[in-house]
């Protein structure tokens, strides 16, 4: 039987009449790295900050590892690795004694985990916080994230700030703690990462949950991307029917993104003299755009 790492039920949060998350409902197994993306003020936030109990629900639940979440914080809280969107420290601390003192709530030897982490982030430890760029200050968050080995890793848009190494050097990491049985959550709205990392993604809009699937699925379920050049002339909105997303003719150039039955523009297509004629897999970002341009 597969357990759940995350599970809500219907979680919301208001704050006063405003709008933060309503009715946000999913699983994150054991083992899986699960993707939460959308835009700045969907919600992604919210909805982490809610699991970390940080604040509280306006109603709905939240469990991890089978805690509720607000009830049971301090054990669900050991358990967790966390790294929030933008970090904050206490600037005279040198970054080693920041380290150590995270280290200390979790009773236990983290001297060796720092050191090997520190040193795969090019992280230097006797550095002072207020000293640290704002990459190096996303690498200690990294550090204090991952020190005690965590059951589950929440990830609040983890690589900003991060130069293209270091986020390769991150996602190797994340992938190695992965393997070794730690689910992730990861929010993102930079869609190649959610690609390269996630088995499933939630994605969601205005603070509801529009679509829950496998990224497979998502690649794959019909979608195709189409572009071609034509020799005769065609009406600008030929192709303007049923499952043709972003439309765009310029001059005797068409493309569009089309999900449903294939032949439906294969049918069309034979009404037309072709120069030439591109057929693929559109990649995540497109398909996202598709369901942020219009509701599911």
């Amino acid at each position: 039987m597969v357990k759940n790492a995350i599970e809500t039920n219907n979680l919301t949060k208001f704050y006063g009449k405003a709008r933060g998350i309503e009715n946000v409902t999913f699983s994150v197994e054991e083992g899986e790295i699960f993707g939460f993306i959308g835009p700045n003020g969907a919600g992604k936030s919210t909805t982490i900050r809610t699991l970390l109990s940080l604040i509280y629900p306006s109603s709905g639940s939240a469990k991890i590892f089978g805690m509720d979440c607000n009830k049971q914080a301090p054990e669900v809280l050991k358990r967790i690795g966390y790294l929030p969107s933008e970090v904050f420290y206490y600037d005279g601390m040198k970054v080693k004694d920041l380290l150590n003192y995270s280290a200390s709530f979790y009773k236990k030897d983290c001297k060796k985990r720092i050191q090997e982490l520190s040193e795969r982030m090019n992280l230097d430890l006797n550095k002072k916080i207020d000293d640290l760029s704002f990459g190096n200050k996303k690498k200690v968050g990294i550090v204090q994230g991952l020190l005690h080995s965590p059951d589950l890793i929440i990830l609040d848009e983890p690589t900003s700030g991060l130069d293209p190494l270091m986020q390769q050097t991150f996602f190797d990491l994340l992938e190695e703690e992965n393997k070794r049985g730690a689910a992730v959550l990861m929010s993102s709205h930079i869609l190649g990462e959610v690609q390269r990392l996630c088995n499933r993604v939630a994605i969601i809009k205005e603070g509801k949950i529009i679509k829950l699937e496998k990224i497979s699925t998502l690649q794959e379920a019909s979608y195709k991307r189409f572009k071609f050049e034509i020799q005769n002339e065609i009406p600008k909105d030929y192709f303007a029917i049923k499952g043709v997303n972003d439309l765009k003719v310029e001059g005797k150039t068409h493309s569009f993104i089309f999900k449903g039955d294939i032949n439906t523009i294969t049918t069309k297509l034979s009404n037309v003299r072709l120069t030439n004629l591109w057929a693929d897999e559109p990649d995540l970002e497109e398909i996202f755009m598709h369901y942020y341009s219009k509701e599911v």
